[in-house]
């Protein structure tokens, strides 16, 4: 059991990195300056996910999936994280 959650949590975690460098590629697509503020500033990112939904979506839920493959091998197998 405890294989399978040290796999979600990697999986978690390649499916957050590859989708916020998607995200980040939506925004410099269309602008450098989305692509800068992203970048830079805090808070921008929910912004241009309000703002750019119909483009930003599909990055965006890819990264609430890397989260709740996270979350849910840290409830499945607590003691990983106590390592």
């Amino acid at each position: 059991m405890e294989q399978i959650a040290i796999a979600m949590v990697v999986l978690g975690l390649l499916l957050l990195v590859f989708s916020g460098l998607w995200f980040l590629v939506t925004a410099f697509r269309e602008s450098i300056w989305w692509g800068l503020a992203c970048l830079f500033l805090p808070f921008v990112q929910l912004f241009f996910l309000i703002v750019h939904w119909p483009v930003a979506k599909k990055p965006f839920f890819f990264q609430l999936l890397g989260l709740a493959l996270i979350i849910l091998a840290a409830i499945v197998s607590p003691q990983i994280i106590h390592r």
